[in-house]
C-alpha cells in the first residue's frame, strides 16, 4: 500500500511537472544493446582513477601555497571584481547586512600631557555592552584640526604595549602624534584590556554556521574605530590613515578594503601570495576560496599604499612578486605614484627602520610633506602599563559580557535583521533578493558553468529508453560526477535532475534492470532524466588504496567547501550540462530535498523544484551542524530564506519541517505575482492541494 502512494504521488508530481510538454526528437535504439544493472547504476571500473574528482584528495591550505593575480585587462573589469570582493568581505565577517551602529558611549579619560604630545585611556561600545580598548595619542602645541590614525597592532606578547625593538607600538604613536596627528591605538580582541572574550572566541563549527567569528568581531571593532577618531572635533575627517603589522596588518589592509573613510594604508610586514596569516583573527570561513591577501590588500587602490617588507618572513618576495601584482591593479589607474614598496633585512618586525618609512609615507599623503628626514623618529619615553590601562582585575570592564553572551546577542542580532528584511511589500521584495540572495549565492559559492566537460562511458538501452554513462566536470575542472543519463524515445525537450543521498544507485530498482517508477514515469512522458552521485554520494569517493582530503587542518573553510557547498556547486554543474538545449526542473528526495531548495535559490532560470522537507528540523543549528553545515548559513536564514529567494519559479514542497513558516513562503510568491506557483505541505502528498496549483 505504501510502495503504491509513492508511486501515485510520483505520478501526479511529474504531471505538475510536464503538462506542457511536446514531442522533439527521437532516438533510435536499434543499435544499442540492452542494459545490465550495474549499467544502471555504476559508471567507474574497479581502480579505475582517471576520472576521479580532484576535490576528494585535494585541499587549499593558507601556509605555503603561492598564489597568481588574476589578470584584469580593464578598469571596468577590475572595479566589478572590486565591487563583489567587497561585498565578499562583509559576507564572509557576518557584516552583511551591516549591524546597526548602536551608541559608542565612548569614554575619553586619565589625560597625560607632555610638552608635544598628550596621551588618554579610551574604550567604547562596538556593540551593545562589548568594548573596545585603547589609547588616544594627540599632537600638544599644534593648530588642528588634524589627521587621524587607527592602529591595530600585531601579535605581540604585550599587545598594544608592545615596546620592544622589534615593535613599539607606543613608540609610533608617541611620534606620529608629535607630527601632528590623532592616532588612536586599540587592542586585538582579547588582548591587554580587551577582556571580555579570548582571542580564541567563536572557534567552533557552530559560531561558523552563524557567520560569528573573531576576525568579523575584529572588523567590526575597526570600522567602530573609525567611527570614533572620525567623531571628534579635532580630527580632519578627510585625511584619515591605517597602520599595523603582522596580524595588525592583515587588520589593516582588510579595514581599508571595506570602509573608504581611510585615505592612506601601511600594512607591514603582512601581504603576502604564499602565506594569508595563521591566526583565527585572520582567517574567517570563507574568505579566500575564490581571492589571497594580495587582491584584498589591492582594494586599497587608487589610494596611496606602502607595502613594508623584510628579508626573512612571507613577505621576502614583495619586490618581485607581490609588488608586481599590485602595481597592475595600481596601473589600471594611473596611479603608479600612490604605491611603493620597501624591503629591510630584518626578521618579522615593525622597528624603527620600518616606522621611519610609514612616517614619510604618511607625511606625504596626508600632511603634504615630502621632506621624509624631518619625519624620522625621535626618541621616546612610554608610560608606564599602569598609566596606560584602562581595565584591570580588580577593576574589570562594566557589565557582564562573556562569550556566550556575545555569541547569543549576534545570533538575535541576525534573526532580528532577517525579520526586518523580510518583504512586506514589492520594493522589500527587491532589497531581500539584493542582500539575501547575494548573501546566498556567496555563502554557497555556486558557479554555473558556461562549459561543461564530459566523458562518455558507455550507452545501452532498457526498456525503451537509451541509459548513458557518463561523467561531467565544469572545464578545466576536474570536479568529476558520476552520472547516469536516462533519455526517452520521443524526448520532449524537458529534463529532470533528481538528487539523493544515496546517489543515483537509488534510481534504480534493486535486482532489475529498471529505474524506480518516478524515472520510468518521467520517461514515459518524453523527459530526459538526469542522475548524479553528488559529491561524496554513491560513486563520488575514492579507491580504498587513495586517501581522501584532510579536513582537519587549522583553518579549512577558510580556504575550502563544505560537502554541502561541493553538492550544490554538483547540482548546479548538472543543470549545466542539461540546460543548453533543455528546460530543466529539479527534484530533491529524502535529504537532498534541503540540497535542492538551496541549490535553486541560487541557479536562474529553473523551470520547476521539487524538494522533500524529509521533517527534518533544519532551523535547528544542530540539524545544521550534522547534515548540512556551511558556515553563515544560519545567519541568512538558511532553508526559510532559501524557499522565499526560489520564488517566482514554481516549488513543491513537501514533508516540510513544522518550523518552516509557510505563510511566510507563500506571501513571497504573493507579492512575486506567482501567488499558485507555491505548495507547501506537511503530509507526503494531498491531491486536492496539488489540484489547486494545477488549475
Amino acid at each position: 500500500m505504501k510502495t503504491a502512494m509513492k508511486f501515485i504521488i510520483h505520478l501526479i508530481i511529474i504531471f505538475l511537472l510536464l503538462t506542457s510538454c511536446a514531442e522533439k526528437d527521437k532516438i533510435d535504439l536499434s543499435k544499442l544493446k540492452k542494459a545490465t544493472r550495474a549499467e544502471l547504476t555504476t559508471v567507474y571500473s574497479p581502480g579505475d582513477t582517471t576520472y576521479r574528482d580532484i576535490r576528494l584528495e585535494k585541499i587549499r591550505k593558507g601556509r605555503d601555497m603561492s598564489y597568481a593575480m588574476p589578470e584584469y585587462k580593464s578598469l571596468h573589469d577590475w572595479e566589478t571584481r572590486a565591487a563583489k570582493l567587497k561585498k565578499h568581505i562583509f559576507i564572509a565577517n557576518g557584516l552583511w547586512p551591516m549591524p546597526e551602529k548602536t551608541p559608542l558611549h565612548a569614554r575619553v579619560y586619565d589625560k597625560i600631557e607632555h610638552k608635544d604630545y598628550s596621551v588618554e585611556k579610551v574604550y567604547f561600545e562596538s556593540y551593545p555592552g562589548f568594548y573596545v580598548t585603547g589609547n588616544l595619542y594627540r599632537p600638544v602645541g599644534k593648530t588642528g584640526p588634524f589627521p587621524g590614525i587607527i592602529s591595530p597592532h600585531g601579535h605581540w606578547q604585550n599587545g598594544r604595549l608592545e615596546n620592544s625593538e622589534k615593535a613599539s607600538v607606543p613608540g609610533r604613536c608617541i611620534n606620529f602624534a608629535r607630527q601632528g596627528y590623532v592616532i588612536f591605538s586599540y587592542d586585538m580582541v582579547g588582548y591587554e584590556d580587551s577582556k571580555q572574550v579570548s582571542h580564541h572566541f567563536a572557534d567552533t563549527k557552530m559560531h561558523q554556521l552563524w557567520g560569528i567569528s573573531l576576525m568579523g568581531l575584529q572588523l567590526w571593532d575597526s570600522i567602530r574605530a573609525l567611527d570614533f577618531i572620525t567623531s571628534l572635533a579635532d580630527v580632519d575627517t578627510s585625511r584619515i590613515g591605517c597602520t599595523g603589522a603582522s596580524g595588525g596588518g592583515t587588520q589593516t589592509f582588510m579595514v581599508t578594503a571595506v570602509d573608504d573613510r581611510i585615505k592612506v594604508a601601511a600594512p607591514v610586514n603582512m601581504i603576502s601570495a604564499h602565506f594569508q596569516g595563521g591566526c583565527l583573527c585572520e582567517n574567517v570561513p570563507e574568505l579566500r576560496l575564490n581571492t589571497f591577501n594580495v587582491e584584498i590588500g589591492a582594494l586599497t587602490a587608487p589610494r596611496p599604499l606602502l607595502m613594508v617588507s623584510d628579508t626573512h618572513d612571507w613577505t621576502k618576495n614583495t619586490p618581485t612578486v607581490e609588488y608586481p601584482m599590485m602595481r597592475k591593479i595600481y596601473d589600471l589607474y594611473n596611479a603608479d605614484e600612490k604605491l611603493k614598496y620597501v624591503q629591510y633585512d630584518f626578521p618579522h618586525n615593525y622597528n624603527k627602520t620600518s616606522r621611519d618609512a610609514v612616517y614619510a609615507w604618511f607625511a606625504k599623503w596626508l600632511l603634504h610633506d615630502d621632506d621624509a628626514e624631518k619625519y624620522k623618529e625621535k626618541t621616546f619615553t612610554v608610560e608606564a602599563p599602569e598609566n596606560l590601562l584602562n581595565f584591570s582585575d580588580k577593576n574589570p570592564p562594566p557589565g557582564e559580557m562573556n562569550e556566550e553572551k556575545l555569541t547569543e546577542y549576534l545570533k538575535g542580532l541576525y534573526n532580528n535583521q532577517l525579520v526586518a528584511y523580510w518583504p512586506k511589500d514589492n520594493d522589500q521584495l527587491k532589497k531581500i533578493r539584493e542582500v539575501y540572495g547575494t548573501a546566498l549565492q556567496d555563502i554557497l559559492d555556486v558557479e554555473i558553468p558556461e562549459n561543461v566537460e564530459t566523458h562518455i562511458v558507455g550507452q545501452s538501452t532498457a526498456g525503451g529508453f537509451a541509459v548513458t554513462q557518463l561523467l561531467i566536470s565544469r572545464a578545466g575542472q576536474k570536479d568529476w560526477i558520476p552520472a547516469i543519463f536516462y533519455q526517452p524515445v520521443r524526448a520532449n525537450g524537458r529534463a529532470v535532475l533528481i538528487v539523493h543521498p544515496q546517489g543515483k544507485a537509488a534510481l534504480a530498482k534493486e535486482g532489475s534492470t529498471q529505474p524506480i517508477d518516478l524515472v520510468a514515469a518521467l520517461l514515459k512522458k518524453g523527459c530526459s532524466v538526469l542522475a548524479i552521485d553528488a559529491f561524496k554520494t554513491g560513486e563520488h569517493t575514492l579507491p580504498a588504496s587513495m586517501k581522501m582530503r584532510d579536513e582537519s587542518i587549522s583553518h579549512y573553510t577558510t580556504f575550502n567547501k563544505t560537502d554541502l557547498q561541493e553538492r550544490i556547486q554538483d547540482i548546479a554543474t548538472a543543470v549545466g550540462f542539461l540546460n543548453k538545449k533543455l528546460k530543466v526542473s529539479l527534484i530533491g528526495l529524502e535529504k537532498a530535498g534541503p540540497w535542492a531548495l538551496l541549490a535553486a535559490a541560487v541557479i536562474p532560470h529553473l523551470s520547476a523544484v521539487v524538494a522533500d522537507g524529509a521533517h527534518l528540523d533544519i532551523q535547528n543549528e544542530h540539524v545544521l551542524l550534522q547534515d548540512f553545515f556551511t558556515p553563515g548559513l544560519a545567519k541568512v536564514g538558511g532553508m526559510l530564506t532559501a524557499a522565499a529567494l526560489v520564488s517566482p519559479t514554481r516549488l513543491y514542497y513537501f514533508n516540510a519541517p513544522e518550523n518552516i513558516s509557510s505563510d511566510k513562503i507563500k506571501a513571497v510568491y504573493k507579492l512575486a505575482g506567482k501567488p499558485g506557483n507555491v505548495l507547501i505541505s506537511r503530509e507526503n502528498f494531498s491531491e486536492k492541494k496539488l489540484e489547486k496549483i494545477l488549475f
